[in-house]
This record gives structure tokens, sequence and C-alpha cells, in this order.
């Protein structure tokens, strides 16, 4: 008997891409998907409240999806799957596995994912830090193969690289691995905080008043003297300051010319309202949300207009675009180990962004257009 000879299948070669990806060759074909500019965007977000909530508004706009299956018994199993499979961190159901992996990508610019198999069934969905892993390319730039510590911590292949889900946002020659939404940022934010850390101590220096106390006359007067007279007015200062901190009224008697000035009273605190508006109006336009909805209400009559409302809309259908490949695995991935038909269809929950009473208002307008026209027609 004659065995056949397996054929190799050809190695794809990309034309427009080099193998050179890294800046640096001893690393050869690894690229680090975590580093510095991780920890910096973390901080940003715990620093800057704004670019927290922008990534939280972000993830609850880009909304949910449903699914549509060709057989009966595959959409109610999908459906329950989906409605209650364990995500890890005490979640439950695919939604809250959705949050944690969009909170990753738009903060990293790359989220990854695990579909957690026992039995040759698909138990859970999990979400993973991406700053741990590392990756690496194969023969061809279409391969990849993702590396994350062991036990003793040392960098290895995953072992089931089919069960992981990795995905990265704006991908560009130059940084194939994804873009963060806060690439730009970090220099507006650390001007932005140098100005609320200098606000703080003006505030820590100015709002707790510091007096001078002067006493004047003293130029002939004997220094024994002077240094008693003047232990007596600090003693005597002291004490009303005390007892104004308990609520009592006390008045400061002294003989002589005393002068009383607040220390740095004379010096302005510098108006910050226009230079932190101008960094903040730069960090809210890399979100793509309209101000008000981030709290920052630059003019009396804030609204969302409908050209903000169809480019909003945009940005988040580019953002489901991104992870709809890994939402699709995890359907087919379930269907085919429970031997149901893999044929699956995602439909994302409609985005409504408009005024529900401008929507009212804009269908009545047209159903009374309909009528006009039908009635002249006949």
């Amino acid at each position: 008997m004659k065995w056949k000879r397996k054929e190799r299948v050809p190695v794809a070669v990309t034309q427009l891409r080099g193998g050179e990806t890294h800046p640096f060759g001893a690393l050869r074909s690894f690229a680090p998907l975590g580093g510095g500019e991780e920890r910096l965007y973390r901080q940003m977000r715990q620093a800057i409240p704004v670019l927290d909530a922008a990534v939280g508004k972000l993830v609850r706009l880009s909304g949910g999806f449903q699914v549509q299956c060709r057989d009966g018994e595959s959409q109610r199993k999908l459906e329950d799957f989906l409605r209650t499979c364990p995500c890890g961190r005490g979640q439950v159901g695919i939604n809250s596995f959705l949050a944690g992996y969009l909170d990753s990508l738009l903060t990293y610019g790359r989220a990854i994912g695990e579909l957690v198999v026992a039995g040759g069934k698909v138990r859970a969905v999990c979400w993973g830090d991406v700053t741990l892993l590392d990756i690496q390319e194969g023969e061809s730039l279409l391969d990849t193969v993702i590396w994350g510590p062991d036990s003793h911590g040392l960098m290895r292949p995953l072992p089931y690289q089919n069960l992981l889900l990795f995905t990265t946002l704006n991908p560009e020659p130059g940084a194939p691995y994804g873009v963060s939404i806060f690439r730009g940022m970090p220099f507006l934010a650390d001007i932005l905080l140098k100005i609320y850390n200098t606000i703080g101590v003006n505030w820590d220096r100015a709002g707790n008043i510091r007096y001078s106390v002067i006493c004047k006359g003293g130029e002939d007067m004997d220094p024994a003297v002077v240094q008693e007279r003047g232990r007596q007015v600090a003693t005597e200062w002291a004490r009303a300051m005390e007892d104004g901190k308990n609520g009592t009224v006390r008045d400061f008697v002294a003989v002589g010319d005393v002068e009383i000035k607040v220390i740095g009273g004379e010096s302005p605190i510098l108006d910050s309202e226009v230079p932190v508006r101008q960094i903040l109006e730069q960090l809210v336009a890399k979100t793509g949300l309209p101000p008000f909805l981030l709290g920052l209400n630059w003019s009396t009559t804030e609204r969302m207009s409908t050209q903000q409302a169809d480019l909003l809309t945009s940005e988040l259908w580019a953002l489901r675009r991104s992870v709809q490949p890994a939402v699709e695995k995890i359907c087919r991935s379930y269907l085919a180990l429970e031997g149901l038909d893999p044929d699956v269809e995602i439909l994302w929950d409609d985005i409504s962004l408009q005024d529900i009473t401008e929507e009212a208002r804009a269908e009545l307008y047209r159903a009374q257009a309909e009528k006009y026209r039908k009635e002249a027609e006949s």
C-alpha cells in the first residue's frame, strides 16, 4: 500500500508590509503587547476622570446584539449560552465579556479573550490582561502566536492558540497591534495635571490664611524689651486664633502701632478656566463624544445635533466591526462543539441617539407627505 505524500500549502506572502516590524532587531519577530505606554494610559484614566468616563460611555453606547441561526434548536441553545455563560470576576453573560473586552480595546488598542473548554464543550468566555502577553509572527505576517507567562514566570507559547480571541483597534503599518484612543494625549494630559496640581497647591497656601503681625515703634527700645513685647503679642495672637477655631469671638489687644497683613494676599491666583478648557477640548475631541455627555456644559443650549449623532453612530459602528469577528468565533465555536449548525448571523441592536420626540415628529411628517402624495396621484 502506497502512502500519498501530503502536499505542503504554500505560505502567503504579503507585499505591502515587510518583516521588520519591531524597532529592536535583537527581539527579532517578537513584539511586546505591554510596556510603559500601557501603564501610562492606566494612570491617565485614574488621574483624569473625563477620560475614564469617556471609555465607559463608549462601551455602554456600543450596546448589545442578537443572534440569528437557521435552526431553531441552535437558536435556543446559543441564546441561553450567551445569557448565562460565566465570564470570570463574578460576571455572567456575553455583555459582561464585551464590556471588559471593549474596555481593553479602547484603552490599549488591543484586547485578548479566551474560550474555556471542558469536556468538549465551551463552558465560559473570559477576557485577560493583554499587557502581560507577547506576540510572535510566523513565516507569514498573517500567522501569529501569542506568548504568555507560565507557572514559573517564563514566557512560552500559549498551548491552545485556537481558543484565543485577539482584536486590535485601528492597526497601522507602523503599529500593527492596534492604537489606543489615548495616543496623542499624554502631552496634553501632563499639562492639565500640572495645572490641577498647581491649583491645589495655591489653594492650600492661600486658602489656609497665614498672617504677618508687625509691631512698629520699637526702634529706640532695648532689644530685650522688644523681644519680650514680641513674645507677648505672639501669645495673644495665638490665643485669639485658637478661640476662633472653637467658635468664640476674642479680641486681639496690643499696645503700640500693630500692623496685621495676610501673607500672599496681594498675589492673585491665576485664572485656569481658559487653558483647562482648551486642553479638555482637545482630549474630548479625541474620544469622539460630545462634551455634554461627559458633564462638560460649555454652552447654555447643550444638545446633540443630527450631524453629531450621525458621526458618533459611525464611530460606534466602527467599534462594533472591530469586535464582531471575536463574537462570531465565540458563537460558532459553541455551536460546533455542541454538534449543531455553526452558521450564525450577528444582529447588533439599533443605535438611537436622537431625541425620541424629534424622531416621532419626523416619522409623522413622512407619513403625512406619503398620504398627500397618494391623494395627489389619485
